[in-house]
């Protein structure tokens, strides 16, 4: 198997871990949600089926791993930047941070299909207020998350554009 496809399968089994980390804080742990969060939650599901739907691809031209690699960096790139925002907010006096917005479970109830992806989307907490994972904030580890992707992706991209 090629490194830039077999990187792509570790990709997606590194965003599905992540991903059920954060529904494990949720619904285990006890971890309330904001709106940033699950918005990040989400950019962590994209790249894992970006990725998914891209190593199902045999990736062998050139063309084939620059365009993997560019939709996956897409909802990377915009997960690092919802994550660096909410690190902003964080940084902020008590009581100066902007408001998140209503809810997504608010936004989206008219939805069709509310019923199945409500859970993904469910989450009422302050984006202001930190919780930390091993005395690390959540933001900050959405940053790593995003930031090695990227840079593994495209990484993988340079040494494997030859092949």
């Amino acid at each position: 198997m090629n490194p830039f496809r077999l990187t792509l399968w570790g990709i997606t089994a590194m965003s599905a871990a992540a991903a059920c980390g954060s529904f494990i804080l949720q619904y285990v742990v006890g971890m309330n949600p904001c709106v940033l969060c699950i918005l990040q939650r989400l950019m962590v599901l994209a790249v894992g089926i970006v990725a998914l739907l891209t190593a199902l691809n045999r990736q062998t031209s050139p063309a084939a791993r620059t365009v993997s690699a560019l939709f996956i960096s897409i909802p990377a790139l915009y997960g690092m930047g919802v994550a660096a925002y909410q690190i902003w907010i964080q940084s902020l006096p008590p009581g100066t941070a902007p408001a998140c917005g209503a809810p997504w479970t608010f936004r989206l109830r008219d939805w069709p299909l509310f019923d199945l992806y409500e859970p993904i989307v469910r989450g009422f907490g302050n984006c202001a207020e930190a919780d930390y994972v091993f005395g690390v904030a959540l933001p900050v580890w959405s940053v790593l998350y995003f930031g090695f992707v990227v840079l593994l992706v495209w990484a993988m991209w340079l040494k494997t554009r030859r092949i």
